[in-house]
């Protein structure tokens, strides 16, 4: 290898590692759940976004080895070459069933529906505007679409509003796209939705919505915070998450028939990627399957049972998702806290520029349907013990 680059990259990694930024691969010896296996030792885990505790569940499982079965693994190809199965076909059905739209499209990860969706829509002389805390999928697939980006501080409305009124005088024949996720993934906190889609229609402009982290957890048979708010039929598209509280792999937009047309024709991350196999879709669709079921709306009263329990404990407000983030401050203090925890047995990583804002690295606490009362009491209690008592704990604004 070229020695100037080897040279670049050690000079940019010992920057990295200055800044107490650096981030290190760290597997899992075994499934995942609340308690895991690394490097030897079992840890409690609250880090994971398997918020039901489906991502070892038997039925998926089990789901993804009868696919196997029936067809074996891999697509082959992409889904408009040969790449679509019977598979692909009855996961989106299901998604649409859940999510109470039209149509739905399937896609490798939410990164890859947000990269392909976002450009689809918006080009040159179009608008997108996005809150502060959008994720990084979201904010790539507006630099990705050549339109005109704004920015509002995060659920402002107030703010909101003057940048709708603004692209609508600028741009008066521009197509205007809203962003915003349902549910923070950082501090857990929930978008003003139903505010929201008023505006957007008062000025004529389109919301995607991604709820990656409110399916599974928020809403009827968990079909989001718009479902919960009455809303979902005022939004034109709706991204989601298999991968959190489903438990299984990929994302998918949900909306019109016509949007999922259009995306097929238009999304490239879509278009010019090799479909999920089979069985993953097939593990997908039973993850929905148990989400709507009495099972699932047992996993969800004892998800909000923990977060009640957890943040009582933890002397904060009431958590309004499965997110708590317990903000330290500085990214080295943050890491400090995370190794402490980790040694007493604890797995709850450090969140750090430029995940979050510099100055706000945190603990991302995250509860799962599958942790007792007796996990949360014995984490609070060494969190109590070990964290900083002169940092704020919970993110204001």
């Amino acid at each position: 290898m070229d020695r100037a680059l080897e040279d670049f990259l050690a000079e940019k990694l010992e920057e990295i590692s200055r800044r107490s930024l650096r981030r290190h691969l760290q597997a899992l010896e075994g499934p995942q759940g609340i308690k895991v296996r690394r490097d030897g030792r079992e840890l409690l885990n609250f880090s994971s976004n398997d918020y039901l505790g489906l991502a070892n569940h038997p039925a998926l499982r089990d789901a993804a080895m009868a696919e196997w079965e029936r067809g074996g693994f891999g697509s082959g190809a992409s889904r408009l070459v040969c790449g679509t199965l019977s598979a692909h076909e009855e996961l989106e059905a299901a998604i649409a069933d859940f999510k109470r739209t039209p149509a739905s499209l399937s896609f490798s990860s939410g990164y890859a529906a947000a990269l392909g969706t976002i450009p689809a829509l918006c080009g040159a002389g179009d608008v997108v505007i996005l809150d502060k805390l959008s994720h990084a999928c979201l904010v790539d697939g507006a630099r990705l679409s050549g339109a005109t980006i704004r920015v509002f501080h995060h659920n402002d409305l107030g703010k909101l509003e003057s940048h709708l009124r603004w692209a609508r005088e600028k741009y008066p024949h521009a197509r205007v796209l809203v962003v915003a996720e349902s549910v923070y993934s950082m501090d857990g906190d929930l978008a003003p939705v139903s505010e929201m889609v008023a505006l957007k229609e008062r000025f004529g402009a389109w919301l995607l919505l991604d709820e990656a982290h409110a399916v599974g957890v928020l809403g009827e048979e968990g079909r989001g915070l718009a479902d919960r708010e009455g809303v979902s039929d005022r939004i034109e598209i709706q991204m989601g998450t298999l991968g959190k509280a489903l438990g299984a792999h990929g994302a998918y937009i949900a909306g019109s028939e016509a949007l999922r047309e259009f995306l097929i024709n238009s999304a490239r991350s879509f278009i010019f990627s090799t479909a999920q196999p089979a069985p993953v879709a097939a593990a997908a669709r039973e993850a929905l399957k148990i989400c709507r079921s009495s099972e699932g709306d047992a996993l969800r009263t004892s998800l909000r049972q923990n977060l009640a329990s957890a943040s009582k404990q933890l002397g904060l407000e009431e958590a309004s998702s499965a997110i708590i983030p317990w903000i330290i401050g500085g990214e080295s203090e943050a890491m400090d806290v995370s190794a402490k925890l980790l040694d007493a047995g604890y797995l709850v990583p450090a969140i750090r520029y430029p995940t979050v804002a510099k100055g706000s690295a945190r603990l991302r606490v995250a509860l799962t349907a599958k942790h007792s009362p007796e996990n949360i009491q014995t984490l609070a209690a060494e969190l109590a013990k070990i964290s900083p008592t002169d940092t704020p704990r919970l993110q204001t604004r």
